[in-house]
């Protein structure tokens, strides 16, 4: 054989071998597959456990990331409900200080146009100002007339209090209180002597530059306002009739809660018929201008109790000139305010009635401010049951005297 035939034969020995080794590699792992009975397959997410730490892991941190979010968030509201509270009281406080200001601007004016004028200054004014004004709470007036000793008698007997009391009230709580009467037609007569030595004894009256008059009660509410602001410096003055009962410490704790409004007037509000009949009780001369007949008044404060803010009794004391008097005094004062930026608090403590009524409300926590019965626009008697009234329906013993400025 030769050389080339010998090369041939071994080229096709080695072709043959590696087609074997071929086929066999394919065998054998078609063998494995079948004995096997599995393919490789793409584990499921959830079976990786490297992504189940990773999803473990976000999962915890927006458990730990969410709640101290909500927490911010929960503190942040409270910060600026606590910043919205803060700013509106200021504000409150501002327009207070502002009103404040404007008033006693006004008065001062008032005051300067009255010396330009000639106009003498009272002698109670100038002892005010001479003396520095101190802060009050409130000034408490107690209308009265001449006819009227035995009902002063019973409420100096029951919730006014007396002598070294009264002055106490005055230093440490800041209330001042009097019977508030002007004069006789016939200056100095028997009627003027009588109250005089009345105050002699008790110490616990402000005549006013007015002759006494029951149509005169409109024009006897201005210059008690007038006379008032004169004399004291206070946060609040406060009208009362002599034939009602009232809870000191209650009113004060009452007016103090408004402190920081500006232009507050409180009582209990009603909205009473204009009367146009001629000699009927309460009858209004000037119906007319309530429109036609049949009409009601404006809301305002019924005259058994009401009170105003520092500035609205300082316009009316500025102003009294120029201010209408209607026949009845509540109406009066409701039309000196009706076309002011005025905040009229309707408070129904300020017009309890006699007992049951009073006593069931203190007896369930909810003491009266004041009581009286409606049908005699007062206590019915109130010289025989103002006793009676002030046992049933009174404060705490130590209430007045416990309260906080």
């Amino acid at each position: 054989m030769s050389w080339k035939n010998r090369g041939f034969e071994q080229n096709s020995k080695s072709v043959v071998s590696r087609k074997w080794t071929l086929l066999l590699c394919i065998g054998c792992f078609c063998t494995g597959m079948l004995f096997s009975d599995r393919m490789w397959s793409v584990p499921e997410a959830n079976d990786m456990p490297g992504r189940k730490m990773v999803e473990d892991g976000k999962l915890n941190f927006v458990a730990e990331g969410c709640a101290p979010q909500n927490k911010d968030v929960n503190h942040d509201s409270k910060d600026v409900m606590g910043e919205v509270s803060k700013t509106h009281h200021a504000i409150q406080t501002l327009d207070k200080t502002i009103s404040s200001l404007e008033m006693e601007l006004a008065a001062a004016r008032a005051e300067q146009e009255s010396m330009l004028n000639g106009s003498p200054i009272s002698d109670n004014l100038k002892a005010s100002e001479s003396s520095g004004k101190r802060k009050y709470l409130m000034v408490v007036g107690i209308n009265t007339a001449f006819s009227s000793r035995k009902r002063r008698d019973s409420v100096r007997a029951t919730w006014m209090p007396q002598g070294n009391k009264r002055k106490k009230l005055e230093e440490e709580k800041g209330i001042i209180m009097r019977f508030v009467i002007g004069h006789s037609a016939t200056a100095g007569g028997i009627l003027d002597r009588a109250i005089e030595a009345e105050d002699r004894k008790h110490g616990d009256f402000l005549r006013l530059e007015h002759v006494e008059g029951y149509l005169e009660l409109s024009a006897k509410t201005k210059t008690y306002f007038t006379t008032a602001v004169a004399l004291w410096d206070a946060e609040f003055y406060v009208k009362v009739d002599d034939d009602i009962h009232v809870n000191i410490a209650t009113l004060g704790a009452t007016l103090s809660s408004h402190r920081s409004k500006p232009r507050v007037y409180i009582g209990c509000m009603k909205s009473g018929p204009v009367l146009a009949q001629k000699g009927v009780k309460y009858h209004e001369p000037e119906y007319w201008k309530f429109g036609e007949e049949g009409n009601k008044y404006f809301r305002h404060a019924t005259g058994q109790i009401y009170a105003l803010s520092n500035d609205l009794a300082t316009y009316i004391s500025i102003n009294q000139h120029v201010l209408h008097k209607y026949t009845n005094e509540d109406v009066s004062l409701g039309s000196w305010l009706i076309g002011l930026d005025v905040e009229h608090i309707d408070d129904r403590r300020l017009c309890c009635g006699t007992p049951p009524d009073c006593e069931w409300k203190a007896q369930a926590g909810n003491v009266c401010v004041a009581s009286f019965d409606w049908t005699c626009s007062g206590i019915c008697k109130s010289v025989e049951r103002m006793k009676e009234v002030h046992r049933r329906c009174r404060e705490g013993e130590n209430a007045l005297w416990s309260a906080q400025r």
